[in-house]
């Protein structure tokens, strides 16, 4: 019997969020790709992080999201027959796993309003490297839903959260979620996932010139000495509906300079290979690391790019494929789950999907005014996460 044809990759391009188009895109090596956990894309960076979004919905309208204006009762939201279930989602997992991914991050939109999501949970903590080990299995979330979820969370297998806040100040935060949403909430879901065991703790906080950065200070106070992680991201440039431009970017540089006003910090070496946050430790008084007080960190996704050691792919709710957060274009392997491929089938086109990677946004935007591109139609952060 001759050898089964590898199966089509279908390239997609999420319509909502672009123009289609019919250039060809090079996917590289037409034979199988056997998972062995060494695939190394063109740039020679492995593939060892999956970004995971469980839905596009989100009960926040943060404006650097999903804006009110465009997600409004009108939008179309995927409807739940096109949304990968628990079965799909880990069954694709397992072949990036294959492949050497070692973590698996759960986004969304909101990842806490997918109905049973500790099933899918515990299905993605059964799952083992290509060294036999656990993986690291995380989620984001903006916190609104985590009191009540924490133990279920970690009952499950969750090892970790991240929670998205973006200031302390009641009207502020009630401002940029732009639900009213009270911020003693999301304080009160940290400490039930702190109570529950998932740790450590990481805080992100996008920062806004003008509308948040007052609170940097405030923030890093109240997370001092506590075990939480803060980390500052730069407001970026994801998507076309978020009115991105330059001068609402406050500089990582700047910001830390303000940080160390007020609070000095001493540079830490990063915690992995791929981290994209820049770590910063409290000093004592002989200019050391205080491991008591902790660290912050900060992710310069636009005046520093990180491309050069990117080891993350995303998958989104519906199965498509993409491998940069600012990509315009997606694989799409939803069909190939839904119709007759075998999981070496899966595997070998992830792994030429990846293996024909040229990905480096951030780079080639750094080396040019990051402005003058802001008007290319990319996918949104809600459908692929942060």
């Amino acid at each position: 019997m001759s050898e089964k044809a590898p199966p089509k990759i279908v390239t997609l391009l999420d319509q909502r969020t672009v123009r289609p188009s019919s250039a060809s895109l090079v996917l590289g090596p037409r034979q199988r790709v056997v998972a062995n956990g060494l695939l190394q894309d063109t740039l020679h960076r492995p593939l060892r992080d999956l970004r995971i979004s469980v839905t596009d919905r989100c009960n926040f309208r943060c404006s650097y999201c999903m804006p009110k204006e465009v997600f409004n009762k009108d939008y179309p939201y995927l409807p739940h027959a096109s949304l990968l279930n628990f079965e799909e989602i880990t069954r694709i997992a397992k072949q990036f796993v294959a492949h050497g991914v070692q973590k698996i991050r759960l986004t969304g939109g909101e990842p806490l309003l997918r109905k049973n999501i500790e099933i899918l949970i515990e299905q993605l903590s059964a799952l083992r490297t290509v060294e036999g080990a656990p993986l690291d299995l995380t989620l984001t979330t903006n916190g609104s839903l985590l009191k009540r979820k924490a133990q279920a969370l970690k009952a499950a297998g969750l090892q970790r959260i991240t929670v998205s806040l973006d200031g302390l100040d009641d009207d502020v935060f009630r401002s940029m979620n732009d639900v009213d949403f009270p911020v003693a909430e999301v304080l009160e879901g940290i400490e039930a996932a702190r109570e529950a065991g998932l740790g450590p703790i990481k805080v992100n906080m996008v920062v806004k010139r003008g509308t948040n950065d007052h609170e940097i200070i405030p923030m890093a106070r109240h997370f001092k000495g506590t075990g939480v992680v803060l980390r500052f991201i730069e407001y970026m440039d994801v998507g076309a509906t978020n009115g991105w431009r330059m001068n609402d970017v406050l500089p990582s540089a700047e910001l830390v300079a303000r940080l160390q006003a007020e609070l000095p910090l001493v540079a830490l070496e990063a915690a992995s290979p791929g981290e994209t946050a820049q770590r910063w430790g409290y000093a004592d008084s002989h200019g050391k690391h205080d491991v008591h007080a902790g660290e912050v960190g900060v992710i310069s996704s636009v005046t520093q790019a990180f491309c050069g050691n990117c080891n993350r792919a995303r998958l989104s709710t519906e199965g498509q494929l993409y491998l940069c957060l600012f990509a315009s274009q997606g694989y799409d392997l939803l069909s190939l789950i839904r119709g007759d491929a075998s999981d070496a089938d899966i595997a070998s086109a992830i792994g030429r999907i990846w293996l024909g990677r040229t990905d480096r946004y951030s780079a080639l935007r750094s080396a040019q005014d990051p402005s003058s591109d802001s008007g290319k139609r990319r996918v949104e952060m809600s459908y692929i996460g942060g």
